[in-house]
C-alpha cells in the first residue's frame, strides 16, 4: 500500500534541513545496502553517526511524532533514524527490496513500513518515481 501524506515538515522545518544537508558530509549510499541492493544502489548517503545525519534525523523524527494522519496509519512501535540520500546525473536506485531486519542497538529489528520523504518540489527535478 502507498499512502502520500502531505506537510510532513512545515516550511521552516523545511528549510532547516536543506540547509543542514548542504554542507553536511556525502558518502557513497551503499555503506547502508544489503548484499543484493548495493548491486544497484548509486547515490550518495549523509553517515548516519555524522552530527550533521544525527541533528536532521531527529527534526524529521520529532515532525514525524507529530503528524496525525502517519501515527494513525502507520501505529509505530519505534521508528529508525531517517537516512538522507541525494542522487546526482546518471545516479540511481534499481528494483531492490528494502531491507526487513536491521541492526539496531547491539540487536536486530524487523522494520515493517518503509517511508520516502521527499524534499525537493518534483518541478524542480526529474526521476523519483517509487
Amino acid at each position: 500500500m502507498l499512502l502520500h501524506l502531505e506537510k510532513v515538515l512545515n516550511a521552516e522545518q523545511l528549510a532547516e534541513v536543506r540547509a543542514g544537508l548542504a554542507t553536511a558530509p556525502w558518502s557513497d549510499g551503499r555503506m547502508t545496502a544489503g548484499h543484493q541492493s548495493a548491486q544497484v544502489k548509486n547515490n550518495e548517503q549523509v553517515p548516519e553517526e555524522s552530527p550533521a545525519g544525527q541533528r536532521l534525523g531527529r527534526l524529521v523524527l520529532q515532525a514525524l511524532h507529530q503528524h496525525a494522519e502517519f501515527n494513525a496509519a502507520v501505529i509505530p512501535a519505534r521508528i529508525f533514524p531517517p537516512l538522507f540520500n541525494r542522487y546526482g546525473v546518471g545516479m540511481g536506485f534499481g528494483d531492490h527490496i528494502d531491507n526487513a531486519v536491521r541492526p539496531y542497538e547491539g540487536g536486530r529489528v524487523r522494520t515493517d513500513v518503509s517511508a520516502t520523504l521527499f524534499l525537493s518540489d518534483p518541478a524542480d527535478y526529474d526521476g523519483g518515481e517509487l
